[in-house]
């Protein structure tokens, strides 16, 4: 589920080029002390992100991970409506941009963008940034309080990602309610902890609530059936990893796996996957075991064998977070 090569090494390339000048140390150290800031339980209503450096820093780490993560929240959303391609598009609390790569690179053509964010450095940046993507040149990088005052124009499109876990609850309310009533598709995304899953829960209840159908991950909008504490719904998109990242995180992997939650949700006729794989195929010999989220509203497990001729060549090849079965098969 990883975006075409084209966008993610164009972005990166991009972001090598704004740390050139920033000494290796000062950025690890930047990132280090941002990371400890993010993960803190106390929302803020400062922005994080205080002057150029950091924002560098932080963008080179976390805006691929971001992008790819957004990318694949996008990619099931654009399966469940295929006749749609957004005329417009609002990325609230968008900092440096990654989502509105994602969008860029999920539907062709250009589109008026908005990107709202607190944090004026990460705009500046963001703006530089998209100065490297044709269908990105023309946004708007607007500051504003990302809150329960948060006025949003009509849209298309509205994308959250990685914002909810830096509000209050009453303001992470707001923020959703505000988005359905502006935009005609709402997708948010939040780290794939159990917290992040709460708040994509709280999230798709209320989108739910304002008339919205769930198009994506969910193969229906009905509740979760999930027991609540028992397990948490999340995905992973494939990142390349940077020299910043090794420095940072340690190890010599090449790539990590960047954990998320999602909902996307519509007022388009939609059509959800029949199932969602939501564990890590288990391939063994002779079959394969997927773990699914089904139409009927119940998790099961089903076992593909040899004897299921191309559904199993299909299963074989699938992947968490893949509609089953694959589009085109029966």
């Amino acid at each position: 589920m990883n975006a075409p090569a084209s966008a993610a090494d164009t972005l990166r390339s991009t972001l090598a080029g704004v740390l050139d000048g920033l000494p290796p140390r000062q950025a690890a150290s930047a990132v280090e002390r941002l990371i400890a800031n993010y993960r803190g339980d106390t929302p803020t209503n400062a922005p994080i992100l205080r002057d150029r450096a950091d924002v560098a820093a932080y963008a080179a780490y976390r805006m691929p991970a971001t992008f790819e993560a957004v990318r694949a929240a996008l990619e099931a959303f654009a399966d469940a409506v295929p006749a749609w391609v957004p005329g417009s598009h609002v990325d609230i609390g968008g900092g440096t941009g990654a989502a509105t790569w994602a969008v860029a690179a999920t539907w062709d053509g250009e589109r008026p963008v908005t990107v709202l964010d607190w944090a004026e450095p990460a705009l500046a940046l963001g703006r530089e940034i998209a100065g490297s993507h044709p269908a990105l040149r023309g946004a708007e990088w607007r500051r504003a309080r990302i809150g329960a005052a948060l006025e949003l124009p009509e849209t298309d499109l509205v994308t959250v990602s990685y914002v909810l876990n830096e509000l209050s609850e009453p303001d992470r309310a707001a923020l959703v309610e505000a988005a359905a009533a502006a935009a005609r598709s709402v997708v948010i995304v939040e780290a794939g902890t159990p917290a992040g899953y709460e708040r994509i829960i709280e999230a798709r209840d209320r989108l739910i609530a304002a008339g919205f159908r769930v198009a994506a991950p969910c193969p229906h909008s009905a509740p979760c059936p999930i027991v609540p504490g028992t397990d948490w719904c999340h995905f992973a998109a494939r990142v390349s990893r940077s020299s910043l990242h090794r420095q940072v995180k340690g190890g010599s992997l090449a790539y990590e796996d960047e954990k998320f939650s999602y909902v996307a949700a519509t007022r388009l006729p939609a059509e959800p996957a029949p199932a969602r794989i939501v564990r890590r195929p288990q391939i063994r010999k002779g079959q394969v075991l997927l773990d699914l989220c089904e139409a009927d509203e119940q998790l099961r497990r089903t076992t593909v064998t040899k004897r299921h001729g191309d559904l199993y060549k299909a299963a074989r090849d699938v992947e968490w977070g893949d509609a089953w079965p694959p589009l085109g098969d029966d």
